[in-house]
């Protein structure tokens, strides 16, 4: 586990970050993808699951404008446990609903290179769901074919490390309500 950041420099770290997209682009972007994910889902009634803990803003800022019923659960499965290098995915919780027959739509904060949210389809539909969708908040521009594309994208981010609207950097800044990035 990695050490807490003193405030020091957690302030450190925003002082030398760029912001990327503002609270107010955020709030643009997750209309419309609730428009989109209601023209898909609507008559779906879907188990929506959150991963945890990135994508818990992202949750909690859509979720009130999805207008049609749903279910709703989370998982935590993660490749970066306060780093900012991803390594082996560590499932901490798996969703407590029966998923079986069930139209499931996961929401994650970032899609970097895919290899997270195409284990987690693998589990969910090895759980017997009968469709898989998601929606991300930010895809990364890797350069790189990724071995999962997210249905829904809220926006493209370019290839440095991001943080804000729930993503952290060291553990701290998931409540920054913009997203801002590193500068190279």
């Amino acid at each position: 586990m990695t050490a807490i950041l003193s405030i020091e420099e957690a302030n450190n770290i925003l002082d030398g970050a760029e912001e990327i997209y503002s609270a107010t682009d955020i709030t643009e972007v997750l209309n419309q993808l609730a428009t989109d994910i209601t023209a898909v889902l609507s008559n779906q009634n879907p188990v929506v699951l959150c991963i945890m803990n990135g994508a818990v803003i992202f949750s909690g800022q859509l979720l009130p404008l999805l207008k049609f019923p749903l279910s709703f659960d989370y998982l935590h499965a993660t490749r970066y446990n306060n780093t900012t290098k991803g390594g082996q995915i560590s499932w901490k919780m798996v969703p407590q609903q029966n998923l079986e027959g069930r139209v499931v739509l996961v929401l994650d904060d970032v899609l970097d290179e895919g290899v997270t949210l195409a284990a987690i389809r693998e589990k969910v539909m090895g759980d017997g769901a009968k469709a898989f969708y998601s929606a991300v908040l930010v895809d990364k521009d890797i350069n790189m074919s990724k071995p999962y594309q997210a249905n829904f994208v809220g926006l493209t981010i370019p290839n440095r490390y991001v943080f804000g609207f729930g993503m952290d950097i060291h553990g701290a800044w998931r409540n920054l309500p913009a997203i801002y990035a590193m500068k190279n």
